[in-house]
């Protein structure tokens, strides 16, 4: 059982051993002057397609926000209409209900 116990302890440190080792980096070749300015050529590309897309983005957000302030004010009128399309009928109500209370009094 200790003969056991000691393989398995000892393949446990081989194997976490194993997986610490570093492993190298490989080792860049020099770059040419033509590649060089490739990647500068590259990378002013992409930074000018992120600056484009963030500029799009806002433009966006913003109509989105604009026509989200117009759906609530367009609401906001629409829901004051109906309350006083609502007053308006229940006065007429009344009024109908007078009325009659006063046709039946006589």
């Amino acid at each position: 059982m200790n003969k056991l116990m000691i393989a398995l302890v000892s393949g446990f440190f081989a194997a976490s051993a194993f997986a610490a080792t570093p492993v190298a980096a490989p080792v860049p070749a020099t770059a040419t002057p033509a590649v060089v300015k490739a990647e500068a050529k590259e990378m002013k590309a992409d930074n000018k397609a992120d600056a484009n897309e963030a500029k799009t983005d806002a433009k966006a957000d913003a109509s989105v926000a604009k026509a989200e302030t117009k759906a609530g004010k367009k609401k906001a009128k629409a829901s004051a209409k109906s309350t006083k399309a609502k007053a308006d009928a229940r006065a007429k109500a009344a009024k109908v209900e007078a009325k009659e209370a006063e046709a039946v009094a006589k």
